[in-house]
């Protein structure tokens, strides 16, 4: 553009100059050379910068080149870490078993306030001889306790009763788990605990009698239930 602009400036003012002569001046000359020169110079410099231009252009186009591959490739990656359970979802097991530690520390913690939960804490507490936390899971339970599970709390007082050494008590309690539910499964072990906690009162009749009442009113109990009767009859010297 600069060019043109010259050679347009260069053809006005030509244009307006008297024809030339047969012998040209030598002002008319030496004007001419200077003005090529300095036309040939600006174009010169023009193909220069051109030239650095150019250089700058194929530069930036090789860095965006490059970042683009960089990126392209990281996406690639992403995706495979994604698609093979790479990345966040390799540690999802733990994170979910450290969820379900944390869970069950604090269900651990929290006090049980169902009759099912007091009475599984409660027998819990029973197998580790912890016969107070037993004897007071079952009177918890007991509030509100219905059916079966009311006969297991009662069942379940009786027997942290014995474990305290309670044994009349424990008697009166296993004799309530019988009344509740005479034909039970769970009524042949109530008249047994009657029977065991009697004989460690030394009330050897009255452990018979209700030896004698299990034997009555179940006449083919189970193998573990006549074992242990055999036994507390030996004990009590019964007829």
């Amino acid at each position: 553009m600069a060019l043109k602009q010259s050679m347009s400036q260069m053809q006005a003012s030509g244009s307006t100059l008297a024809p030339p002569s047969a012998t040209p001046a030598p002002s008319s000359s030496s004007g001419n050379g200077d003005l090529t020169a300095q036309l040939l110079d600006r174009v010169n410099t023009l193909e220069q910068q051109q030239r650095d231009m150019r250089g700058e252009i194929d530069q930036l186009t090789n860095d965006l080149q490059q970042k683009t591959a960089a990126l392209a490739k990281q996406m690639a990656d992403n995706q495979f870490a994604a698609q093979n359970g790479g990345g966040a979802a390799a540690s999802a097991p733990a994170a979910a078993a450290g969820v379900g530690a944390a869970a069950a520390a604090t269900s651990a913690s929290r006090p049980a306030t169902t009759p099912d939960a007091l009475l599984a804490s409660g027998k819990a507490a029973l197998q580790k001889r912890d016969y107070d936390t037993a004897h007071d899971n079952a009177e918890q339970a007991l509030k509100n306790a219905k059916g079966a599970f009311k006969v297991d709390a009662q069942f379940l007082l009786a027997q942290s009763l014995a474990g305290q050494k309670e044994y009349r008590q424990s008697a009166v309690a296993y004799y309530d788990a019988y009344r509740q539910s005479p034909k039970s499964a769970r009524a042949p072990d109530a008249l047994l605990g009657v029977s065991a906690s009697l004989l460690a009162m030394g009330d050897k009749k009255a452990a018979c009698q209700a030896l004698g009442k299990l034997k009555a009113e179940f006449p083919s109990p189970t193998q573990r239930v006549s074992h242990a009767a055999e036994i507390y009859s030996s004990r009590g010297g019964c007829q």
